[in-house]
């Protein structure tokens, strides 16, 4: 009997240990449009690393041309911006997707989707989710950030473009 006992007490224990760990996600998705309408605005999030290491392969959206990721970085005094085609996540971390570093590339973003003030982005991993983020679209010189804020303040963005 004491064994049963025993056995009941740790059960709610045991079911912690077998909590399930948190999931692979991304949130806080924003879009900050560019204050010339025919360059492209940059596209910002974090992702949260899930129980496995996974890599972002790619994103994709119905509210723009084209979206790319790019890493920016400082290479000899100088901000440099280059296309990458692929974003590793180690388990349980963050990676963001912030201002001076790794960011998306949005070129022509459909006026309806800035006027509806958020853009679908879809993101692809290699594990195989494919996960839909709505993202925030703020003005330029709005409210979420200033001109300086912006990657890499007045660099122009279309030197690099396709």
């Amino acid at each position: 009997m004491r064994l049963l006992h025993l056995a009941a007490l740790a059960a709610p224990f045991a079911l912690v240990g077998c909590a399930d760990p948190a999931p692979l996600y991304v949130d806080q998705a924003w879009v900050q449009l560019n204050a010339n309408p025919k360059a492209p605005s940059a596209g910002y999030f974090t992702i949260h690393g899930g129980p496995e290491p996974v890599t972002l392969r790619s994103v994709q959206t119905e509210g723009a041309i084209n979206i790319e990721m790019h890493d920016s970085a400082m290479k000899d005094g100088m901000m440099t911006m280059t296309q990458i085609d692929s974003v590793a996540v180690p388990a349980k971390t963050k990676v963001a997707f912030a201002p001076g570093g790794k960011h998306l590339m949005i070129f022509d973003i459909n006026p309806a989707v800035v006027k509806a003030g958020k853009m679908s982005i879809l993101f692809i991993f290699s594990n195989g989710d494919r996960l839909p983020v709505d993202a925030v679209i703020k003005t330029a010189g709005g409210s979420a950030s200033s001109a300086a804020d912006h990657d890499m303040g007045d660099m122009n963005h279309m030197d690099h473009a396709n």
